[in-house]
């Protein structure tokens, strides 16, 4: 009986809070007002090579969903599905210094042609963006020379992060599915 007389209190404290809060009645101070800031908006270029691994022992890219039979695309792969943690690299060479990580998934998206959404993090591993993400969401047709993707969001340096990341893959290997594309990110940020 205790236990329930406290769950009551407790429901009634908490409803009562959100119905003062959501008209207005509560106490000058009870929630702080952010101060603004004027800050400087960067442009930032970054260049790296995405080192993307469907084969061998320990693949970058595993498939995680298949193309269901039912799914009659043009290309077969339609809604096949990836997730992925790929190296970021300064050079196109799979030996070249790791930068950073590729992590999320994509996913073929149309029925008529290779294009993936992508949904994507990049996380910086390496110099003065060490530990910062930029996200990407958008479609990658990935037969065109150069690709276009926005980039939504970020953190840490690239906290409020905005942009667009140009992709061209430089390496494919159409037996495995390997590829190395380069990317030029460009994205504004505080």
């Amino acid at each position: 009986m205790a236990s329930f007389l406290s769950y009551v209190l407790f429901l009634i404290s908490l409803f009562s809070t959100l119905f003062l809060s959501i008209n207005g009645v509560l106490p000058n101070g009870y929630f702080s007002e952010a101060k603004p800031i004027k800050r400087t908006e960067k442009l930032s270029h970054l260049h790296f090579y995405f080192h993307d691994i469907l084969s061998g022992k320990t693949p970058s890219a595993v498939k995680i969903i298949s193309s269901p039979p039912k799914a009659k695309s043009a290309t077969g792969l339609f809604g096949t599905t990836f997730m992925t943690d790929d190296a970021l690299t300064v050079g196109q060479e799979p030996t070249s210094k790791i930068v950073g990580r590729a992590q999320g998934f994509y996913s073929a998206a149309s029925q008529s042609d290779v294009s993936f959404l992508m949904v994507m993090n990049y996380v910086f591993t390496e110099g003065k963006y060490n530990g910062s993400t930029i996200s990407i969401l958008g479609r990658n047709p990935v037969l065109d020379d150069v690709r276009e993707m926005p980039i939504v969001g970020g953190s840490g340096l690239f906290r409020f992060a905005r942009g667009y990341a140009l992709a061209h893959t430089v390496w494919f290997d159409p037996k495995t599915g390997d590829a190395i594309v380069e990317y030029n990110v460009f994205v504004l940020h505080y």
